[in-house]
């Protein structure tokens, strides 16, 4: 009997030490996982930090690269009251729908180098899709908005995806932005349904954001800077050439000289699409 007790107390006294080494084990584990995490989160601060930006004057006139980008999604989400405050730091109080499309440009000095945001905001109503799909051509960033207390605005996203990537090259850059962010006593989205749809599109990045506030507004239009900026250089630097170039001209990137000519077919867009809604 004696023999056996013992036998029992080794026993548990094994099992006890086995445990105290598995949660010894978890411990080290979990300790050396977040100071991975910490280490990758310190490079990503790190490399974020060496990014210096400088918001420039409409007046510019000489920059180094030229970006279109295009904003859509369904009525009365906010998008012309985005553009307008994370470019010019401006909020209309009351609502006025785009017919047709806005035009406004944004400049930023991004490491030296001056990058010019020619930015498409373009209506949401039905009986324009037709004409402001025209406006798709060269775009290099698309920005789809919709209201996070507007469920039916984030059901028609699909559509919205669907129309931009059939009426646009591959290499289009797309971010996602759920506005009035303000209204979250009203919210009828959640950021985790927004965060899934991201992520399921492989859209390149995704954002809340309030018009009215200010919030994150303007790190929209900074962060489509960046991202075309760095995207046009690694491109550059593997293949030699332009990434959304359909021949052998750059369909995003333009020198001083074609800016103007740029300029010049924008009015002439601009004043076919003003003959257009004209007609409607």
């Amino acid at each position: 009997m004696e023999g056996e007790t013992e036998q029992n107390e080794q026993k548990e006294q094994k099992e006890e030490n086995q445990q105290n080494e598995q949660i010894e084990n978890n411990e080290e584990k979990e300790e050396n996982e977040k100071n991975e995490q910490n280490k990758q989160n310190g490079n990503k601060d790190e490399n974020e930090q060496k990014v210096e930006y400088e918001i420039l004057s409409d007046d510019v006139s000489n920059v180094d690269f030229s970006f279109k980008i295009i904003v859509i999604g369904d009525s009365a989400v906010g998008k012309s009251s985005l553009t307008l405050k994370g470019t010019k730091d401006h909020f209309k109080d009351f609502y006025t729908p785009t017919i047709g499309f806005e035009f406004l440009s944004f400049n930023i000095k991004i490491n030296d180098q001056i990058v010019k945001l020619q930015i498409w905001d373009t209506c949401g109503q039905e009986v324009y899709r037709s004409l402001i799909s025209s406006f798709y051509r060269n775009s290099s960033l698309a920005i789809i908005v919709y209201a996070i207390d507007n469920q039916e605005s984030f059901d028609n996203l699909e559509s919205w995806l669907d129309e931009i990537k059939s009426q646009t090259h591959p290499n289009l850059k797309i971010f996602l932005v759920g506005n009035k962010s303000d209204l979250s006593d009203q919210r009828a989205v959640s950021k985790e349904s927004a965060e899934e749809l991201a992520k399921e599109h492989n859209l390149d990045f995704f954002i809340e954001t309030s018009a009215k506030l200010g919030t994150n507004s303007r790190e929209v239009f900074i962060k489509a800077a960046q991202i075309l900026l760095e995207d046009y250089k690694n491109y550059k630097d593997k293949e030699g050439k332009d990434p959304n170039m359909s021949t052998e001209k750059s369909s995003i990137s333009l020198t001083s000289q074609e800016n103007d000519e740029d300029d010049k077919n924008k009015e002439n867009e601009e004043e076919n699409m003003r003959r257009k809604k004209c007609c409607l």
